[in-house]
């Protein structure tokens, strides 16, 4: 008897996931557009650019403040200022290297790379507690395919989180 009590339970929870989940594709639906900025740097290195544009997009205005913009974009350009020069300069070794050891030379390139998108991960995860998620936005690194080629880069995607209706019964 048991056994039955728990599969009803089961149902009925998955029923309520299956509403909520409904619920917030609904929400979804009526966001707008999330915003772009991309890397306006002179060098990328696995398709991370050495820094973003800190020109405050329209799609933001009356959403958050140009100089808190500002701030976070300074803040992600701080970020990659300290970290893509040891990554050229590895790359460079790499690549002098790369005969020599099959490949293996441009491993540290690779790590080092990945760091610093785990890095840059983090502190948008940190902006986004301090601020943005108070105001509804969601800020990711996302990789996206350039406008001009085949290449793959990176960007900063600006989401737009949708109201939670207050007024709608539990």
């Amino acid at each position: 008897m048991m056994e039955d009590f728990d599969e009803i339970y089961e149902e009925e929870e998955e029923e309520e996931e299956d509403e909520d989940r409904a619920a917030e594709e609904q929400l979804l639906k009526y966001a707008p557009d999330p915003v772009v900025v991309r890397g306006s740097g002179h060098v990328t290195v696995f398709g991370l650019s050495n820094k973003f544009e800190s020109e405050f997009p329209s799609a933001l205005t009356g959403k958050v403040a140009p100089e808190e913009f500002k701030a976070s974009i300074n803040r992600v350009n701080g970020c990659l200022k300290k970290a893509l020069p040891v990554n050229v300069r590895w790359l460079l070794c790499g690549c002098l290297c790369c005969c020599c050891t099959l490949g293996f030379s441009l491993w540290p390139v690779i790590c080092l790379s990945k760091r610093t998108r785990r890095s840059l991960e983090k502190l948008l995860e940190w902006e986004n507690s301090r601020l943005y998620h108070k105001l509804c936005l969601h800020w990711r690194l996302s990789k996206r395919k350039c406008e001009t080629n085949n290449m793959m880069e990176y960007v900063i995607q600006i989401e737009f989180l949708p109201k939670i209706p207050i007024f709608r019964p539990d």
